[in-house]
């Protein structure tokens, strides 16, 4: 909750950063005899940010991932494969699945400079038969953050095991 707070105050203050340097175009004119008041504008202390030649990036072999048709109950499993092409190390904070069936992992140390590094993807198909698309969101300081990876697939239902029939067998008359 701390963390969508944050977002959110981030993304407001910006907000008001930029409607404080572009000046209020919604506000209806006031006519020319009456004078416009002085503008105030809160100085805002500027985020040291990295510059956009240096940044961290991604470059994925595959943002996407079809496991075709997969047997209900079978664990899905895929590793999405990138490089860091930016300047700067690449620091993934966090990944988040779209849902509790699917289990992402990846490593907590910074990716360097023109290395590489992974982010797994396993789908448990265990009582899911019938298509699936799945997001994978990874938030990191990289440029083109966040970044969203997609699994999809087919479950196929297992079989219906059908009961054994009981024979009961035929009581004596007296």
């Amino acid at each position: 909750m701390k963390k969508f707070t944050l977002t959110i105050a981030t993304i407001l203050l910006g907000a008001m950063v930029t409607f404080a340097q572009t000046g209020n175009k919604m506000a209806p004119k006031k006519p020319a005899t009456t004078p416009a008041p002085k503008a105030t504008t809160a100085t805002v202390p500027a985020t040291p940010a990295t510059p956009a030649s240096t940044q961290p990036d991604f470059l994925f072999e595959a943002e996407s991932h079809d496991f075709g048709t997969v047997p209900e109950g079978t664990q899905a499993t895929f590793e999405f494969k990138f490089t860091n092409t930016g300047k700067e190390p690449l620091i993934i904070s966090n990944v988040q699945a779209s849902c509790g069936c699917t289990t992402p992992k990846w490593s907590n140390e910074p990716i360097a400079p023109g290395k590489t590094g992974t982010i797994t993807a396993s789908y448990n198909s265990s009582g899911r038969p019938g298509p699936f698309t799945k997001s994978i969101t990874v938030t990191s300081n990289a440029k083109s953050s966040p970044k969203v990876l997609t699994i999809t697939g087919v479950v196929e239902a297992k079989p219906v095991e059908q009961p054994s029939p009981v024979v009961v067998p035929e009581q004596p008359k007296n």
